[in-house]
């Protein structure tokens, strides 16, 4: 049975157990969006939902992105939940294999390139497939891209050729998704404090080879980016929205 919903504030958010998922769904969820949460592992889902204190509007739906059927009963379940689709954040995506890349195996970039690649598209083919079908028409998605999509750290093959390669979807997208009312953009995100990013505070690999702790902002600051893309009306669209932390080691020589 669908749940009673605002016009316009639907949204489904990948990658949403933990770090910047979390963070954007939280946001989401405060500002009376309607959000199904998509993850691998229910509990972190549920737990998100809970936290948010919303009731009905957040819905954890298990989903593998990584594989087509599962993303297509993602969007299946929120249609039937919510009525509509509104917004896509597509955030799911995972770092690179340890080691330097001349050691990895094909299993392990395949298995970066699958989430953080095809995932992507997968979840953005569902999208414009729902929202250029439903009245009203059209919808947001916003591509969680990297800061690696512009620069790359050593050793970070796979992650940044995907990050990459996001870019290059969001641009095609964009430009495909204008007769149907769909607006993508891309927010490209620089050490936030996550799971994924918590070496930085350790010292991490530089361009010339030293270790270095590289500073970390409050992840909770890119959940209210995600929003600010999210709240704008579909005639406007953030391209490209790069958040990061202030003294990071990433324009000029660091």
């Amino acid at each position: 049975m669908s749940v009673e919903n605002n016009k316009g504030r639907i949204a489904i958010v990948t990658g949403a157990g933990t770090g910047i998922g979390r963070a954007a769904a939280l946001a989401l969820l405060a500002d009376g969006w309607s959000v199904t949460l998509a993850g691998r592992r229910l509990e972190p889902l549920e737990q998100v939902a809970e936290e948010s204190g919303a009731g009905a509007r957040a819905f954890a739906v298990p989903t593998d992105v990584a594989n087509a059927e599962s993303v297509q009963a993602l969007f299946a379940a929120a249609v039937e939940r919510f009525g509509r689709v509104d917004l896509l954040f597509n955030n799911a995506g995972v770092g690179n294999p340890p080691g330097p890349f001349e050691d990895w195996t094909p299993e392990q970039w395949r298995g970066v390139v699958d989430i953080n690649l095809s995932g992507m598209f997968f979840c953005i083919q569902q999208a414009f497939r729902t929202m250029k079908a439903q009245t009203p028409r059209g919808g947001r998605i916003i591509n969680n891209g990297s800061i690696s999509a512009t620069a790359p750290r050593p050793n970070s093959a796979a992650y940044t050729a995907t990050k990459h390669a996001v870019e290059g979807l969001t641009k095609t997208a964009s430009l495909d998704g204008r007769k149907y009312d769909i607006a993508v953009g891309q927010i490209d995100v620089g050490n936030a404090m996550t799971e994924l990013a918590a070496r930085m505070a350790k010292g991490v690999p530089q361009a010339n080879g030293e270790l270095a702790i590289e500073p970390l902002m409050d992840v909770k600051i890119v959940g209210q980016s995600v929003l600010y893309m999210a709240n704008l009306p579909l005639e406007a669209n953030v391209l490209f929205h790069t958040v990061m932390a202030t003294k990071m080691p990433f324009v000029g020589r660091g």
